[in-house]
């Protein structure tokens, strides 16, 4: 029995609704990157506490992986994914509620929880909703909307705060006002789709990093691939608003959220268009243009030229891109059955651990060096370790 358009579109609506909720979460994530600056004049606090609020959102979510990213295996996809969706909306009230740095630090953990509990477990249900839909297409289809909506929705997010900052009342406030609400629509839609794993009865315990003996050079290689690609994206999630005015002259929120939004944006097209790829050539378009991309982020930053410094930002971002979505697809194929939600959690554990601790370095760097050193100095070590990951994921690769 042939299927219609109308069929195939009803069956692949619940993989787009879960989609689009990914990317919106995501998105506000991100959103408070370009409103640091405000919250500053507010309460005063220097930089280096910027590197810990943000920090505070990556421990939430490296404690939330561990603890509870894995759980969708036996609870359910949908459940899980609802519960992430109204810990956000939790955020955003938190956010409207307080603008000092503890209440900044309760609701940056907070979301990151939230962050911690989706990002493995729509992962995982995109691919099982896709080859439920579709299944005689190439998994790589899923995967790369996966790895879109996520990256994706982290370069919206910068470009939403900065447009709240820049041209509404009230941003600290009316940003998560509007989040709040989208996002208890989101989970309400989410609550309508199918779920793809059965609830079992199961012992609780914390997240495991286990993988098959034969699989664990692969997934150790992509590891430190995603650790080092998060690195970078922490770097500019984090500080971006600091190193414009600090080096650039330019303080314009707007142009901060545009600066994440072409780093994260890039590297969301870039899984994109690589999607159907041989992924030994991802790999060495990642090689490359994570080198070339980071040396123009240093040579930008000692001329000092914007432009020179925003492209390395577009290239190094593809780069990072390509390189992770290459990570998440070794992890997703080495996974034993029943648990590819484990090991997708492991493998965003150690991601986000890359988006934390570099920052934290940075963080107390900067309150004895000039931030000019400590971003030469970042972008260096970054630059070795992902062209060096990179070619180490290639030589392995099946």
């Amino acid at each position: 029995m042939a299927f219609t358009h109308s069929d195939t579109a009803h069956r692949t609506t619940p993989f787009w609704v879960v989609a689009v909720a990914f990317l919106l979460v995501m998105a506000y994530s991100t959103v408070p990157t370009p409103l640091y600056p405000l919250y500053q004049q507010l309460d005063g606090f220097p930089v280096s506490v910027v590197t810990v609020v943000f920090a505070a959102y990556a421990v939430g979510v490296v404690a939330s992986l561990f603890l509870l990213g894995h759980v969708s295996d036996w609870m359910g996809r949908r459940r899980m994914l609802v519960i992430a969706i109204l810990i956000s909306a939790l955020s955003a009230v938190l956010f409207m509620v307080f603008t000092d740095v503890p209440g900044l630090l309760v609701a940056r953990v907070v979301n990151g929880v939230s962050i911690g509990v989706l990002t493995a477990t729509a992962t995982a249900h995109l691919g099982e909703l896709r080859a439920r839909a579709r299944p005689d297409e190439n998994a790589i289809v899923a995967a790369s909307v996966a790895g879109g909506a996520n990256l994706g929705g982290l370069a919206l997010g910068p470009l939403i705060g900065g447009l709240f900052a820049d041209f509404l009342p009230d941003p600290l406030h009316l940003s998560h006002t509007v989040f709040a609400m989208v996002l208890i629509l989101l989970a309400i839609a989410v609550a309508l789709v199918p779920e793809t794993v059965t609830p079992t009865l199961r012992a609780y315990r914390p997240q495991k990093v286990a993988v098959p003996a034969a699989s664990r050079g692969q997934f150790i290689a992509a590891a430190f691939a995603a650790f080092a690609g998060f690195a970078l994206f922490g770097l500019f999630t984090s500080l971006a608003p600091s190193i414009l005015v600090g080096i650039f002259d330019e303080d314009g929120h707007l142009m901060a959220g545009i600066t994440v939004f072409l780093v994260f944006g890039s590297a969301a097209a870039a899984q994109v268009l690589l999607a159907r790829v041989a992924r030994r050539t991802q790999l060495l378009f990642a090689a490359v243009a994570c080198g070339i991309g980071l040396l123009a982020i240093a040579g930008g930053a000692l001329a000092p030229s914007l432009a020179l410094f925003l492209l390395g930002g577009i290239i190094g971002g593809a780069g990072v891109g390509a390189l992770f979505k290459c990570a998440l697809a070794t992890a997703s194929e080495i996974a034993e059955p029943g648990r590819r939600g484990e090991t997708l959690a492991a493998m965003f554990l150690v991601a986000y651990c890359g988006l934390a601790i570099p920052v934290l370095a940075i963080g107390g760097a900067l309150t004895v060096l000039p931030q000019i050193t400590v971003l030469l100095v970042f972008v260096v070590l970054v630059g070795i370790v992902t062209v060096a990951a990179a070619l180490r994921m290639r030589r392995i690769a099946r």
